[in-house]
């Protein structure tokens, strides 16, 4: 299961651990991932999507109609 936004597609970073010595080590930064379903009711059906926390606030904002629409025409959702 891929740490991918739904509708975003923003994936996981990787980067170093930097120590007090300045040694080197490879970690992730994991996006913050909810899984939420949503309602749409222009379809009358329900979505669960894997969405990004800061997501969240622009569907509470704009609705989560326009959200999928604006996705679907950035290909990001089918």
């Amino acid at each position: 299961m891929a740490r991918v936004c739904d509708v975003t597609g923003k994936r996981v970073m990787f980067g170093n651990n930097r120590s007090k010595a300045m040694n080197k080590t490879r970690r992730r930064f994991d996006i913050n991932l909810v899984k939420k379903r949503f309602y749409i009711p222009e379809e009358d059906k329900w979505v669960t999507l894997k969405v990004k926390a800061s997501v969240l606030k622009t569907i509470n904002k704009k609705g989560i109609s326009a959200v999928i629409k604006e996705a679907k025409e950035k290909g990001l959702l089918k």
